[in-house]
């Protein structure tokens, strides 16, 4: 995956970057060894279902402080309980409060589950998958990284950094980039799943989708 999002950051849009993603998450589920995909179940595969690109769903936001620190344990049923430590909130406009982990485990990084109300929904209109979906894993490679301009606003005021008023990393958080988890094609796979902290209450109909 980490080739994968190399590729995706370097796209020229939003748009073909999420185009190029679609086809590769594809041709990783389809053909790739470590496939969660069930061997019954590759030969009738034909692609992943994702939803088409809205720009409505891409954010560039700060990691705030609020809640950093807290410890949870997470039970992922084949790797028992793994822990995680609270690393800030994204708080994302017309979404809510999504809580940042980092795996204490192996690894570090950053990683941001979440689950919304179209989980588990099934019939008429888009639903997702019932334990929810991943954002930011870069312990896998899935980041899509910080916006361009947070640089170039802290070089353009170098007088706010002695007072700590220095402008953080405005990360790009971009639903349309959601996936499901490894274990919702197969049981046999380790998920950390979503907590309180990153359950909302707001329709997100973009990115990969289930059922």
């Amino acid at each position: 995956m980490f080739s994968v999002y190399e590729r995706v950051r370097a796209a020229a849009s939003p748009r073909e970057a999420h185009a190029l993603w679609r086809r590769e998450r594809d041709a990783l589920m389809g053909t790739h060894p470590a496939s969660p995909l069930l061997l019954r179940d590759r030969a009738a595969f034909t692609g992943l279902s994702v939803a088409d690109y809205d720009p409505a769903y891409r954010f560039e936001l700060p990691l705030s402080p609020g809640g950093a620190g807290q410890e949870r344990p997470v039970r992922t049923g084949t790797d028992g309980v793994v822990p995680f430590v609270r690393l800030g909130t994204f708080e994302v406009p017309g979404i809510g409060s999504v809580a940042a982990w980092r795996h204490q485990g192996y690894g570090g990084g950053i990683f941001v589950p979440f689950r919304d109300a179209t989980a588990g929904r099934t019939g008429g209109g888009a639903g997702s998958y019932g334990a929810g979906r991943y954002l930011i894993d870069t312990i896998k490679g899935a980041f899509l990284g910080v916006a361009e301009e947070t640089a170039a606003r802290n070089s353009a005021a170098p007088d706010r950094a002695h007072d700590g008023a220095r402008l953080g990393p405005r990360f790009i958080l971009d639903f349309n980039f959601a996936y499901n988890p490894s274990c919702a094609y197969n049981e046999a796979w380790a998920c950390p799943l979503p907590g309180p902290e990153n359950r909302v209450e707001a329709e997100i109909p973009v990115g990969e989708l289930y059922g």
